[in-house]
């Protein structure tokens, strides 16, 4: 493989492996992709079996968008025998979606966490109660739980309800972030798994007395939001990367 495909896969590993930091995993059943650079529609993703934090960059899975596996390293197992990992069925349907559609979505983020999926299945979605949920709504798109995401047709309207948009909230399954870079989509899910936990966190001391962000403040945010500087992710993710050297090494071999 060429430089620049190495480059995305290790950007890839690192971010499987903050999620595992973080404390984001639903064991083997959440997903993380980047397109592979080149006039092909390919991308990366998790091969189906390894933990987060043992994904490296040359154990990734290459897929195209009808889903024929391209490339999918031996890894060795328990038995010390090698396995051959195919892909998550579902997670094939909604990153291949989003890869299709979307040109700027270079990397996608799809977790299961528990405030996440609570408040997916908030009827009124994530409300305006902080300045983390301020920044993340005019981001946010939604989109109505279907049953596990297996059937293909779905990506029609996955698609068309993401939209512009680069956060979502999959109604009772997750939340979902797409980014041009891995910093980027990072800080997207770092920002909507935040606000979920702080609305999670602020409603369990009831409704009464709940103070929503005034209308001049709410508007005040979109508007600083739309203007903010678009390499406004590099210093938070160079941190990143420090922190998986000393805690998760060997994510780029």
């Amino acid at each position: 493989m060429d430089e620049a495909e190495w480059q995305v896969r290790v950007e890839l590993a690192a971010l499987y492996r903050l999620v595992a930091l973080f404390g984001w995993t639903d064991l083997i059943y959440t997903h993380i992709s980047a397109r592979v650079p080149g006039p092909e529609e390919h991308f990366l993703i998790n091969p189906y079996g390894l933990y987060f934090d043992e994904i490296t960059a040359s154990s990734l899975v290459k897929v195209d968008l009808d889903g024929n596996i391209l490339q999918a390293p031996a890894w060795n197992d328990s038995t010390g025998g090698d396995t051959e990992y195919g892909i998550n069925p579902a997670g094939f349907t909604i990153h291949s979606a989003i890869h299709g559609a979307r040109p700027d979505a270079k990397f996608v983020i799809h977790l299961h966490t528990a405030d996440g999926i609570a408040v997916s299945a908030h009827k009124e979605g994530l409300l305006p109660l902080n300045q983390h949920s301020l920044t993340v709504i005019p981001r946010l798109a939604y989109h109505d739980y279907e049953g596990i995401a297996l059937h293909l047709d779905e990506r029609e309207r996955l698609v068309a309800d993401l939209g512009d948009k680069s956060l979502m909230l999959l109604r009772n399954h997750g939340t979902l972030a797409l980014g041009p870079t891995a910093a980027h989509a990072f800080l997207g899910i770092h920002a909507l798994e935040r606000s979920a936990t702080l609305q999670v966190r602020t409603l369990s001391a009831g409704r009464n007395g709940i103070l929503l962000a005034p209308e001049h403040a709410q508007a005040e945010v979109r508007q600083q939001v739309a203007n903010h500087r678009p390499d406004h992710a590099k210093l938070p993710w160079a941190g990143l990367l420090r922190r998986l050297a000393r805690e998760s090494p060997g994510y780029d071999a």
